[in-house]
């Protein structure tokens, strides 16, 4: 069977199910796989834990998925700009696991490469090593990380083909490579299908092995979490 479907929905039959895990590409809301999060929405699913730098805004990205209580658990490493992540976390409504921002890129890519744990000296001394085990290295003291395999990686990528080598624009390639290697499956949504042999194989950023499922999406919100800007110098 080819890999492309023809939209998220048929992209993800028969891989949803109550209490998996989801690993998410995306930073805030540049990158994020807006397209499958929606169709995770649409479908019902509950009782999720996802991994994500943090969880979309309030009413878009991961939000919405926090919005309808479909997640019980988040692995994260910010929770700002979400004023319900905050709510539901404080009212004990939603687990939350902290994980440090390069620890948790490290976890998502140790899993994907088959590594089961490595130690950091990331969180040393901080609530983040609480339970976890400690070791010395020449002097200075580690804990130990676990690597993450999800059941599900979700990514958005700008330029694929049908065999799903794809490739990503600019600081929209954040956490996304990382979490296409994470997944039992991946499920790529992407800007342009383009033909084989048309990308160069030196500028693939994820390699076809890792990817299952993809479908080309349009009409992609993209929107901005905060947005600066200053007068037109006369």
């Amino acid at each position: 069977m080819g890999k492309i479907f023809p939209d998220a929905a048929a992209a993800l039959d028969g891989l949803l199910f109550d209490g998996m895990t989801i690993v998410a590409g995306g930073f805030g809301l540049c990158g994020i796989p807006e397209k499958l999060i929606a169709a995770i929405h649409a479908s019902g699913v509950k009782d999720l834990t996802v991994v994500s730098n943090n969880a979309g805004v309030d009413g878009f990205g991961l939000g919405v998925l926090l919005h309808s209580r479909q997640v019980t658990r988040m692995i994260a490493s910010y929770v700002g700009e979400n004023k319900e992540f905050e709510r539901q976390y404080l009212s004990g409504e939603l687990e939350l696991e902290f994980s440090p921002q390069g620890t948790l890129a490290e976890r998502i890519r140790a899993g994907g490469a088959g590594i089961p744990g490595f130690y950091t000296r990331t969180g040393v001394g901080t609530k983040i090593a609480e339970g976890k085990e400690h070791k010395d290295f020449d002097g200075e003291t580690y804990i130990l990380e676990r690597g993450i395999v999800a059941d599900l990686a979700i990514v958005h990528a700008w330029r694929g083909d049908p065999y799903g080598n794809l490739v990503y624009r600019k600081t929209a390639r954040n956490f996304n490579p990382n979490a296409a290697t994470a997944g039992k499956v991946t499920v790529a949504e992407i800007e342009e299908l383009v033909e084989p042999g048309t990308l160069d194989p030196d500028g693939i950023h994820t390699p076809s092995v890792y990817v299952q499922r993809l479908i080309e999406g349009h009409d992609f919100e993209k929107r901005i979490e905060q947005r600066t800007v200053r007068e037109r110098a006369v």
